[in-house]
């Protein structure tokens, strides 16, 4: 299991379309992957559930891949959250 924490840096936090993003992104992979914050965690594969953990600007994220291609997904994740959304 791969996990890592984010800060959302973004003005507009993690709304539509970033999380749009991340759910595409997050769907390439097997792996079970599960975003988590304020307490509620959600599969990172429903925009529904992402979009309902409500994250602004200055929020912090856990990011969990659970399975065989773990390493990876947790990369292009990274990758994905730091192309402008967060770090």
């Amino acid at each position: 299991m791969k996990q890592k924490t984010f800060t959302i840096t973004a003005e507009t936090g993690l709304h539509a379309r970033p999380a749009t993003n991340l759910v595409n992104k997050a769907g390439q992979f097997s792996s079970e992957i599960t975003i988590e914050a304020k307490g509620k965690s959600v599969n990172l594969k429903s925009i529904m559930g992402v979009m309902s953990l409500g994250v602004g600007k200055g929020g912090e994220v856990l990011v969990t891949a659970d399975g065989d291609d773990e390493e990876r997904a947790m990369e292009a994740l990274t990758e994905t959250i730091q192309e402008g959304l967060g770090e």
